[in-house]
């Protein structure tokens, strides 16, 4: 299940439209600023077992999240630190070592369909990323634009530039705020919700993780008007389990929004597994929005630096 995924397409949820977009966003935009390019540029989003890409252009590209033990021409390839490709060059991944989503960002914008604004790959509508489906054997991908790397083309080796970022853990304590239902949880259930550990099920995929722990119980028996949803919302389910909603959530739902995931905590989610545990906690709405506007303002600073380092580079080998 290896896609086009990009920012995603926002502005169409009142027709019922979602966004789509990476799963691991932090990830992606990760990828791209360390090529200097802005965040929400079109990458690749890999499952384990990935593909295996032939590049037969010479261009420069980086890898994030899920480490799937890249190499290029069977030289190891790290993770967050972009690298030359040449040309003839061919990229596999060869174990699984940790994480769910791997991105590739490449230096060359990717000639892939636009659907609403985006690229990002929707499935079910079979529109956008490339012919709005996944990625299959032979598939042939063309650069949008063509940058001058001349001189580089020359090269027959792999080249790893000297810029990185260091790689963050995979945090199994997922901060969330309460949701509009939390109250209808008995007292026991709210306990429960916030001390007990929840394993993700095989029944899980981009659309939503859930959820497996003891049953949460609801106060009120009451039926919820379809209310809007995002990614992140914790549903709880008519047989008191949980679901997560993802990056291919649904744009509404009926069933009690207990909490949701906060945006910095959900590139840890959205790197776990089919039998990983979980535990939630609580913050206030002020501690999410200033941990985002710090994962915002770190991205822009390190984009503006690696800008820079991109244009030194291609500049000298001019």
């Amino acid at each position: 299940l290896d896609t086009i995924q990009d920012a995603g397409r926002n502005g169409y949820r009142h027709l019922g439209i979602n966004p789509s977009g990476p799963m691991d966003r932090f990830s992606a935009e990760l990828s791209n600023v360390l090529l200097g390019k802005s965040t929400g540029a079109p990458v690749i989003e890999m499952h384990f077992p990935a593909s295996v890409f032939l590049f037969q252009k010479t261009t420069i590209a980086c890898l994030s999240g899920a480490d799937f033990s890249a190499t290029i021409n069977d030289k190891d390839i790290p993770l967050l630190q972009p690298f030359l490709v040449p040309a003839n060059s061919l990229l596999q991944f060869k174990n699984l070592i940790k994480g769910a989503h791997c991105y590739l960002s490449l230096l060359h914008e990717l000639g892939v369909d636009e659907w609403l604004q985006s690229t990002s790959t929707n499935l079910k509508a079979v529109a956008g990323g490339w012919k709005g489906r996944k990625l299959r054997k032979d598939d042939c991908i063309f650069f949008k634009e063509n940058i001058n790397l001349r001189n580089l083309s020359t090269r027959e080796d792999i080249t790893i530039l000297h810029w990185k970022a260091s790689s963050s853990q995979i945090n199994k304590d997922i901060a969330c705020i309460k949701g509009n239902e939390w109250n209808w949880l008995t007292p026991e259930a709210k306990g429960n919700f916030q001390n007990a550990c929840f394993s993700i099920t095989n029944e899980s995929d981009r659309m939503g993780y859930r959820l497996h722990s003891e049953e949460l119980v609801a106060e009120k028996n009451e039926e919820l008007i379809s209310s809007a949803v995002d990614f992140g919302t914790i549903q709880l389910l008519p047989n008191g389990r949980l679901i997560i909603l993802m990056a291919d959530h649904q744009t509404t739902g009926g069933y009690p929004r207990l909490a949701h995931v906060s945006s910095t905590s959900l590139p840890s989610l959205a790197q776990l597994k089919p039998n990983d545990e979980i535990r939630f906690r609580f913050i206030s709405l002020q501690e999410a929005e200033d941990n985002l506007v710090q994962q915002q303002n770190y991205l822009e600073q390190l984009r503006n630096a690696c800008k820079l380092k991109i244009e030194n580079f291609l500049h000298a080998t001019i």
